[in-house]
This record gives structure tokens, C-alpha cells and sequence, in this order.
């Protein structure tokens, strides 16, 4: 059971980490942003990072993938990361958190 209970923490530092990176054309995090479609860690704390971009022009395309991965990576219990980029489905304002949508000031 011990071992569940740090996995979950494990998950839940991934999501403050994720909380702290920003997408540097927009004043909010890439997480509450939805650009983080799903966080997978296995039984050997490999953690993998399904996310999306804006859009594919994005000027960060190449560094923020990095960015995430570097600093997921950072975290102790962490064994290896790996960030896949997906634009299936393309991201929208729709997957927006309420709070992304207040912060921009479209509520």
C-alpha cells in the first residue's frame, strides 16, 4: 500500500511541476492551459507526458517539450521522462481550465 501512496505523490509533484511551466506568449501555465493531455508513471517511475502545442507553428515546439521533460526529470523519485507531442486532438480554447479562461479575461 506504501508503495501506491508514493506513486500518487509522485503523480501529483509531475502536476505541480507541469503548473509552473508556461507557455511564454500566454500568462498562464501549460497544465491549467490544457496542453497536458494525459501523465502516465509505471510501477518503475518512468514518467511519460502526452501534450499538444497551440498549434504546430508554435515558436516553443521545439523547446518546450524539453523544458518539461528537464524539469519532470529534476524531481527524486523520477527514473526517466519522456514528452510526445500529439495534435489529435488539436488543442482549442475549450480545453482550457476556468481559471486559464478567467486569467485571459474570457469570462
Amino acid at each position: 500500500m506504501e508503495e501506491f501512496k508514493d506513486e500518487i505523490n509522485l503523480g501529483e509533484n509531475v502536476v505541480k511541476v507541469l503548473k509552473g511551466i508556461y507557455d511564454p506568449e500566454i500568462p498562464v501555465d501549460i497544465y491549467e492551459l490544457g496542453l497536458i493531455y494525459d501523465v502516465m508513471i509505471n510501477e518503475d517511475n518512468d514518467v511519460k507526458v502526452l501534450m499538444t502545442l497551440t498549434s504546430p507553428n508554435c515558436p516553443v515546439a521545439e523547446t518546450l517539450p524539453r523544458e518539461v521533460e528537464e524539469k519532470i526529470q529534476k524531481i527524486d523519485t523520477v527514473k526517466s521522462c519522456e514528452v510526445e507531442i500529439t495534435f489529435d486532438p488539436p488543442w482549442s480554447k475549450d480545453l482550457m481550465s476556468e481559471e486559464a479562461k478567467l486569467e485571459l479575461g474570457m469570462l
